[in-house]
């Protein structure tokens, strides 16, 4: 089994027009693989459906017509679990899938409901049968989905992990906050609240060691940290389904979408932060202990490093794949309000606001629009190669130029496996980059990681 992983799919443009190489030669590598997978981080909608909902991202919207593109580039199969699956609620949701349906594209990660949002998706092909299960801990509130009941339906939506944060503090700092709690008069609200409509779990924790103050949860410590804990619950019926998908596939794959990476209190920038949060390593882990073949991490438009654990990749981000996510035509009224846009205003004008003339924001750092794909060769149930296409979207080029992918080259292709080689060293992991080739092969003899 060649099975071909890209990262996040922002599509809002048609991708048959070009015949560069080096976009060709990407478009083959999905093709010659028995089956491709991508992130679709969009909702699939005609402007009839669904309403968008407040969000502090880009309301991610792709007509219809455009899956089509997805085929034809050589995608098997996609995940739907991430934030911008529920940009237009619970109707976009259906909207997707009714579409991808339609189009007859197997995906995971949404549902009618969560048991539908959990379960695994399938694809079939000459060298065997596919299993994807997929999830995400970056969602809305209202973005997962719900249990049905006998007597009630469910809610469509995603498949979550969500997760809590808490903050540690030295013991004095948490008695400030304490006496902040009880003069701004918080602490009689939670009596209160106690008294009406609220669980003991939804008011929060107070006591000498812990305390939940305006929302957030804060913990008696020696020095400061954060500690984030994904939900037990959540992560047994990930496992769960990764375990169904195993029953009955020959191949699974684990497409977990998140933006949380290691606290820093010292970079400047999100391109410095070199690495996952600690609980999204645990849980690709986990993915793997339990059935899974590699794991697809996406989610912080940065690529991640690469661990194999138990003889399986785990790919803590493959980066941006298709970058569309600046010429969608239609944009609600609060997001050009934010900036103080009016009525006239029209979708590049909210653009050039928010990246203030590219700027800041994505268009101003190359990470975002340097990534990779990845072919996973399997032998049997081993790992027999990992070999990796550096990808290019065109960083510095006009909007109406950058968001495609084309094999990288050059300098831009060095930056790209120097980064991953930095970034998988903690894990242990060597890449050898042929410059001839223009790909990158990963040792799968694991050496002694740096600091896991």
């Amino acid at each position: 089994m060649l099975i071909t992983l890209t990262g996040d799919t922002m599509l809002s443009r048609p991708l048959r027009a070009f015949t560069e190489p080096e976009y060709l030669r990407l478009a083959q590598w999905l093709r010659d693989a028995d089956v491709s997978f991508t992130n679709l981080e969009t909702t699939v909608r005609r402007h009839d459906e669904g309403w968008a909902v407040r969000t502090m991202g880009t309301p991610m919207s792709t007509d219809p017509a455009l899956l089509a593109e997805l085929p034809w580039l050589g995608v098997d199969i996609v995940s739907c679990a991430n934030n911008h699956a529920t940009d237009y609620g619970a109707e976009g949701v259906l909207a997707t899938m009714r579409h991808l349906q339609s189009q007859g594209i197997p995906f995971a990660g949404i549902g009618e409901n969560l048991a539908r949002a959990a379960a695994p998706a399938y694809v079939e092909s000459k060298a065997g049968r596919l299993g994807l299960v997929a999830a995400t801990s970056f969602l809305p509130p209202d973005g997962r989905a719900a249990h049905q009941r006998p007597d009630s339906p469910g809610r469509p939506g995603v498949n979550p992990i969500e997760f809590q944060r808490k903050f540690r503090v030295p013991r004095e700092d948490l008695a400030l906050i304490r006496r902040m709690d009880q003069a701004l008069g918080l602490r009689a609200e939670r009596t209160r609240r106690m008294k009406e409509f609220f669980s003991a779990a939804e008011v929060g924790h107070d006591n000498e060691e812990e305390l939940k103050f305006a929302g957030i949860s804060f913990g008696a410590a020696d020095g400061y940290g954060i500690d984030m804990q994904p939900s037990r619950l959540d992560v047994e019926q990930v496992l769960r389904s990764i375990r169904e998908a195993r029953s009955q596939a020959d191949y699974v794959v684990f497409s977990y979408h998140y933006h949380e990476l290691w606290p820093s209190g010292e970079a400047g920038d999100t391109v410095e932060i070199d690495r996952p949060a600690t609980f999204v390593e645990d849980v690709a882990r986990a993915a793997i202990d339990a059935g899974a073949d590699v794991v697809a991490g996406h989610g912080p438009h940065l690529t991640m490093g690469i661990e194999i654990h138990r003889g399986k990749p785990i790919l803590y981000s493959l980066g941006n794949f298709i970058f569309h996510n600046e010429s969608i035509d239609m944009l609600p009224a609060e997001s050009y309000a934010r900036f103080g846009l009016d009525h006239s205003a029209r979708p590049s004008e909210f653009f050039d606001a928010r990246t203030d003339h590219d700027r800041k924001g994505f268009p101003a750092a190359r990470e975002y629009w340097e990534s990779y794909a990845a072919q996973c060769s399997f032998d049997g149930d081993r790992l027999s190669g990992l070999t990796l296409l550096p990808v290019d979207m065109g960083f510095g080029k006009r909007r109406s130029q950058r968001g495609r992918p084309q094999q990288a080259t050059g300098d831009v292709a060095q930056h790209i496996v120097q980064r991953l080689q930095r970034l998988s060293r903690r894990y242990g992991t060597r890449l050898e980059y042929d410059g001839a080739s223009g790909l990158v092969r990963v040792s799968l003899d694991v050496c002694a990681a740096d600091s896991p």
